[in-house]
C-alpha cells in the first residue's frame, strides 16, 4: 500500500512539472495620453514598457518573455546603434515615483529585412534585454497571437503609452501612463476612409490593421509608437493585436490610428526567439494537447517501471 501511494505521489510530482508553464500571459493580476484617454490605474496594464534613450522618453513596448520585449521598427532607426536605449518595466508615470519599476539595457533589435517605413509595413522590432525581468504583479508578458487567431472588425480593444494627449501637446505633469478604448476597424472601411479628402496617399497593408473611430476623438499620438493595442479574449485573457505604428494627426475624422497587425508576424517571432508560445487556435490547442498527453503517458510509464 505503502509503495503503491509512492507510486501515485511520483506521478503526480512528475505530470505537475511537466505540464506547468513558466509564466502565463495576458493576465493583470491588478486590474479590478493617449488622445480622448485617461490615467490607467497604477499596475493594470503590467506588460507595458516605456522605451528611452540619452533624450528621454522615446516610444513604447510590450513584455512578451522575460528577455524580449516586443516594438516598432522605427522606434530604432538604426538597429544597430543600440548603445543609447534604456527598458522601463513596471512603470506608471514618467515624471513621478515608481516603486516597482526595474531597468534594463538592451543587447540586439531585430527588425524585418528590408523594412524602411512604417507606411511600406513590416513596423516591428523584437528587442533583447540584457538581463530578464523579474516577475511580479506590476510586471507580466503579453500574449502574442499565432497567425490563425482573428480580431474582428468591432472588437473594442485598449491602446496604452505616454504619447502626446492631442497633435503636438505632450502628457503633462506626472506624465501617467494612459489609456483608451477603440474598435477594429474593417480593413477595406478603413481603408475608405483615408481616401475622403485625401491629400496623402495611405495603402492600409496585409500587415496592418486600424483602429479608432470615423468621427475621431480618441486615437494613439505621437510617443505611443512601439506600444500596444491589446484586446481581451472570452477566457479574460489579454492578447497584443497591434502595435501602434503610424497615423495622419492625432484623433482626426476619418483619419483612424494604423497599426502593426502582430499575428501577421508569428514566423518572424518564432523564428527569433526560441520556445515561444503563441496565443493561438485549434492546431496550437491541439498540439498542446498531444504533447501533454504524451508526457503524461511517458509518467505513468515511469511510475510502473518504479513500483
Amino acid at each position: 500500500m505503502q509503495n503503491s501511494r509512492s507510486c501515485w505521489t511520483t506521478f503526480l510530482v512528475l505530470v505537475g512539472v511537466w505540464t506547468s508553464k513558466a509564466q502565463e500571459c495576458g493576465h493583470s493580476p491588478l486590474q479590478s495620453r493617449i488622445v480622448g484617454g485617461y490615467d490607467a490605474g497604477e499596475g493594470h496594464w503590467p506588460w507595458q514598457v516605456d522605451i528611452q534613450t540619452n533624450q528621454g522618453h522615446v516610444c513604447g513596448g510590450t513584455l512578451i518573455t522575460a528577455d524580449w520585449v516586443l516594438s516598432a521598427a522605427h522606434c530604432f532607426p538604426n538597429p544597430r546603434d543600440i548603445s543609447s536605449y534604456v527598458i522601463y518595466a513596471g512603470r506608471q508615470s514618467l515624471n513621478g515615483w515608481n516603486p516597482y519599476m526595474s531597468m534594463t539595457r538592451v543587447t540586439q533589435v531585430v527588425v524585418p529585412y528590408g523594412y524602411t517605413d512604417p507606411q511600406l509595413g513590416q513596423d516591428i522590432a523584437l528587442v533583447k534585454l540584457s538581463s530578464p525581468v523579474i516577475w511580479s504583479d506590476h510586471i507580466q508578458p503579453i500574449c502574442v497571437p499565432d497567425s490563425d487567431l482573428v480580431f474582428q472588425a468591432g472588437t473594442v480593444c485598449t491602446i496604452t503609452g505616454w504619447g502626446d494627449i492631442r497633435d503636438g501637446v505632450s502628457l503633462q505633469g506626472a506624465g501617467n501612463l494612459q489609456q483608451v478604448q477603440v474598435p477594429i476597424i474593417d480593413q477595406s472601411a478603413c481603408q475608405e476612409m483615408f481616401q475622403i479628402g485625401a491629400m496623402e496617399q495611405v495603402n492600409v497593408r496585409f500587415d496592418m490593421l486600424c483602429a479608432g473611430y470615423q468621427e475621431g476623438g480618441k486615437d494613439s499620438c505621437q510617443g505611443d509608437s512601439g506600444g500596444p493595442l491589446v484586446c481581451q479574449t472570452s477566457n479574460g485573457t489579454w492578447v497584443q493585436a497591434g502595435i501602434v505604428s503610424f497615423g495622419l494627426g492625432c484623433a482626426e475624422p476619418n483619419r483612424p490610428g494604423v497599426y502593426a497587425r502582430v499575428s501577421a508576424f508569428s514566423s518572424f517571432v518564432k523564428t527569433n526567439i526560441q520556445g515561444i508560445q503563441l496565443y493561438g487556435g485549434a492546431r496550437q490547442n491541439w498540439a498542446g494537447w498531444v504533447a501533454m498527453l504524451t508526457r503524461t503517458l511517458f509518467a505513468l510509464a515511469m511510475t510502473l517501471l518504479l513500483r
